[in-house]
């Protein structure tokens, strides 16, 4: 027999009763029923159930062993009373009648309760993350994380892409994050980074010649945290594609990711049919471009109906050139309670309030419209927008003004708010859409200077063409694919002519000679013969997170970071010796 076990804690089953075995794992609940001890023994595979009496050669050993002390246990399967049958596990039919025990490892005080997962600070489970990955939610959040990556391989590779590694350490490449830099002891004073993802490398894959690539790739950002974004490393699925359209990355994409979700999503619905949404649709609509679409919820500009209307903070305001009044309809939402609490939900969110009109039942039997707004602009314009919002008897719509990019984001958050407390959002499928147009440039309200909106590397819709006009007016070919609210994927079909990438940086304030500084490489490899290409990256970590039904991305992450971008258990980052420090010939000033 194995020194240590010979069957693991999920192995055995009631054709094993009679059987010599050895288990080996750590004491998951000891249990005393005074002169009879039950020991559940937990491994990586499952729970068995120990027991020994005072009969038992074992037993006064046993009663020294404590909660995640690790054993190895020798004893005969027994079958169970058939009224004390466990059902919740695998081996519940049987229990061991332990014969021996070898202590392999104790355990001191816990700091953190492995047994029944009590809440617990998420500073000591992080201090402490070897405990916490004990716990069978976070191990089991683990195992998801590991056969997800294990079947995006498999998919890719059935797909017809080639897996291939590109370098961790590299240059320093905008991508909308700060890099982590790291010094070179060789070339003193310069400075490698760590990839905010391999967006050259694969490009340039593509200009070597290989037609479709994929990696399980770390990407690394000096970010802030928030609960669905690591501050410093995450992983994504990258893809690169040659000669192709957006369409041929959809269609490559699609069967992929809805695949995941019908192995993993737990009998969820999952959405077979991905819409294709306007960026500017997407902010209008949902006020985010990345809505969750479980909401039926659309919102709607309803300028028209307060323009010299009696409300007098929307009719002024509508003066102003740029703004408008949107309307969130709210089906189901016809009480003053309900809008008096989503009033101050916007309150709480830093706007004055949300305006709002209800449909009730009148005493005489009739429908009318109610609310401060629907006394200030009169029945012939509260009716038209019921009409244009497709509202009854019982519903309300909430409104909202000014300049769109002010007061978008807290749309959305209501919109979402509106969903979730009306009981209009689904809770039981996943609902994919594609959000696609996205501007190429934006302009910094302060300073007025324009820059890429999102990835730099883009090709223009129109080509050169687009962009000897109005840059704020240009459309790039990126996409992001949306999913209940979160980004799962982003992408672009690439600018792969130099002289449109040179223009394209030229708008962003980029001088030729910057371009060819940062993008040597893949400057130079464009002017020998560079296919059409695309491809996108989806984050791994945020797949697991809506698959795991969790909205915390530290609890599907092996060992993440805090909010403050701290390793509590590694203690990491750290002070540099001033050996390493002279070495680099760096020198760190003081905190002022």
């Amino acid at each position: 027999m194995h020194a240590y076990r010979s069957h693991t804690c999920a192995d055995l089953n009631k054709a094993h009763v009679g059987d010599t075995v050895r288990l080996a794992g750590w004491v998951h609940r000891v249990r005393d029923h005074g002169g009879v001890l039950f020991i559940d023994l937990r491994d990586h595979y499952g729970i068995t159930q120990v027991l020994a009496d005072s009969d038992s050669p074992a037993f006064k050993d046993l009663e020294k062993v404590r909660s995640e002390w690790v054993i190895s246990i020798e004893g005969r399967v027994k079958a169970r009373d058939e009224s004390l049958i466990n059902t919740k596990i695998p081996t519940g039919e049987i229990e061991v009648y332990a014969t021996g025990l070898t202590v392999l490892g104790e355990a001191g005080e816990l700091p953190l309760p492995v047994f029944g997962e009590p809440d617990y600070p998420e500073e000591t489970r992080l201090t402490y993350r070897f405990l916490d990955l004990r716990r069978e939610t976070l191990h089991n959040n683990m195992m998801l994380r590991s056969n997800v990556v294990r079947s995006i391989r498999n998919r890719m590779w059935d797909a017809g892409f080639n897996e291939f590694q590109t370098p961790i350490i590299t240059a320093s490449s905008p991508e909308g994050a700060r890099d982590f830099l790291v010094p070179s002891r060789l070339h003193p004073g310069k400075f490698y980074a760590l990839p905010q993802a391999p967006q050259q490398f694969k490009q340039l894959i593509m200009v070597a010649g290989f037609d479709r690539y994929f990696q399980i790739a770390p990407c690394f950002r000096d970010e802030d945290p928030r609960a669905d974004r690591s501050p410093t490393d995450f992983y994504q699925l990258d893809i690169e594609m040659s000669f192709v359209e957006q369409e041929d990355v959809f269609n490559a994409v699609q069967p992929v990711v809805q695949g995941l979700f019908e192995e993993f999503g737990k009998g969820k619905k999952v959405d077979t049919e991905w819409p294709r949404i306007a960026y500017k649709d997407s902010m209008l609509w949902y006020g985010s471009d990345k809505p969750d679409l479980r909401n039926p919820i659309k919102m709607q500009i309803v300028s028209e109906h307060f323009a010299g209307s009696g409300f007098a903070i929307f009719a002024k305001l509508l003066e102003n050139e740029g703004t408008e009044i949107r309307a969130i309809p709210a089906p189901t939402g016809g009480s003053r309670k309900f809008c008096d609490r989503m009033n101050s939900f916007a309150q709480s969110q830093g706007l004055p309030g949300m305006g709002y009109i209800f449909w009730r039942k009148a005493d005489n039997g009739e429908m009318e419209a109610a609310g401060p707004l629907a006394k200030n602009i009169g029945p012939e314009r509260t009716e038209a927008i019921r009409v244009q919002l497709g509202l009854g008897e019982g519903d309300a719509a909430f409104f909202l003004g000014g300049k769109p990019e002010q007061f978008e984001a807290v749309a959305g958050r209501a919109r979402n708010e509106i969903g979730r407390e009306l009981g209009l959002t689904e809770t039981d499928s996943f609902r994919f859409a594609w959000i696609v147009d996205f501007p190429m440039y934006e302009k910094d309200p302060e300073t007025g200077k324009i820059d890429f909106s999102h990835n730099p590397f883009s090709m223009p819709q129109g080509g050169m063409d687009a962009l000897l006009g109005d840059p704020l007016k240009v459309h790039a070919y990126q996409y992001d694919l949306a999913c209940n609210g979160y980004e799962l994927i982003s992408g672009g079909i690439r600018n792969h002519k130099p002289e449109i990438m040179f223009k394209a940086f030229e708008l962003a304030g980029y001088p030729n000679s910057e371009v060819e500084k940062r993008f040597g490489g893949m400057v130079k490899a464009f002017q020998y013969g560079a296919p059409p290409h695309g491809g996108c990256a989806a984050g791994i970590d945020r797949i697991v997170m809506l698959l795991a039904d969790t909205a915390n991305i530290r609890e599907v992450i092996m060992f993440p970071m805090n909010q403050r971008a701290e390793d509590l258990m590694m203690n990491a980052p750290s002070e540099p010796t001033n050996e390493q420090l002279r070495e680099l010939r760096l020198r760190v000033l003081p905190k002022e």
